[in-house]
């Protein structure tokens, strides 16, 4: 009897080694989206076998079975990370400056995330690392990495579709499918809530600027900021006048004179953003007498929710936008 209960484990032992090790690589059509593919034999659970196939936003085919060191050279991916039920061996310093995240002691600092330590990736024994494909200091580390036996795997998030298909792949590769509910698809309902506010209104035009220490740049549709007035049913009028993406030319804002003007921070001091931007735009005699400013529709929005990317925030983003604008 325990031969043929051994020789039975020992055959459905075999059947998920196979499972596991047939499960297709996934493709992604927008550079993060995953697509999983199925067995006409056997379905597995990812949580079982632990080994996620995807595509990164660089074109990089992974196979990932449960990472024991990772690193996330970025702060908004560390978070993501965690979100995903992941644990992080080494970060950059903006998951603490930024982010505020709060870590092991063990966690290794890589220093800024423009150039973080490579020796100290190595030294950490790290085995995966997630960095951001619209960083060329990042995009530059790939051959190093990889060199160095460490799978390397690129992303790009800018709007919330981008987050839910990353926190997907995270959620695989952690085996914690649950997480993509509570930190995702959860979320998304929240958001659609917000955007359904838009039904029988009339789209609002709009300014959206990002102000920094020297200047200040109005921001299109494609930004994260103006995806999300654009879902709620806002006209950005620099998609319109795109001078403006490389000039906030005064006399154009005054010609679309729009409804509402919003403006979010970055870089390391808001102080001096906002102090900027009271420099190059504010002090023209013309700013007050804008409908938007008039009527007290200029209005500042918090960096974390609107220039940092908000994560598990983002359904309070699109609740907060669409409460300005419709109430």
């Amino acid at each position: 009897m325990k031969k043929t209960l051994s020789l039975i484990f020992s055959v459905l032992l075999l059947i998920s080694f196979a499972a596991c090790s047939s499960i297709p690589s996934g493709q992604l059509s927008t550079g993060n989206q995953q697509t999983v593919g199925s067995s006409s034999a056997i379905k597995v659970n990812p949580s079982r076998c632990l080994a996620v196939s995807f595509t990164d936003a660089l074109g990089h085919d992974f196979t990932i079975q449960q990472p024991q060191n990772v690193a996330a050279l970025m702060g908004s991916f560390a978070e993501l990370w965690l979100l995903a039920g992941g644990e992080l061996a080494a970060v950059t310093q903006d998951a603490y400056d930024e982010r505020g995240l709060a870590l092991d002691s063990k966690t290794v600092n890589l220093g800024a995330m423009k150039s973080p330590s490579v020796e100290k990736l190595i030294e950490a024994k790290v085995d995966f690392a997630i960095l951001s494909s619209n960083i060329a200091e990042h995009v530059k580390l790939y051959d190093s990495l990889t060199n160095a036996g460490i799978k390397a795997a690129y992303f790009d998030v800018e709007t919330f579709e981008d987050y839910l298909s990353v926190l997907k792949i995270f959620t695989d590769i952690t085996g914690k499918q649950e997480l993509y509910k509570t930190n995702g698809t959860d979320i998304k309902a929240k958001i659609d809530a917000a955007i359904a506010k838009k039904n029988g209104k009339t789209p609002p035009t709009v300014l959206f600027i990002r102000a920094y220490s020297t200047g200040a740049k109005a921001k299109g549709s494609d930004s994260m900021t103006g995806k999300m007035l654009k879902d709620l049913g806002c006209i950005n009028i620099a998609d319109k006048q795109t001078s403006l993406l490389e000039n906030l030319s005064i006399e154009q804002i005054i010609k679309e004179d729009p409804d509402y003007i919003f403006v979010t921070t970055m870089g390391e001091s808001d102080e001096k953003a906002l102090e900027s931007m009271k420099k190059v735009v504010e002090a023209n005699p013309a700013w007050k007498e804008l409908s938007a400013v008039k009527n007290g529709r200029y209005i500042v929005l918090p960096k974390n929710l609107y220039h940092l990317k908000p994560n598990a925030k983002w359904g309070e983003s699109y609740e907060k936008l669409a409460e300005i604008i419709y109430g």
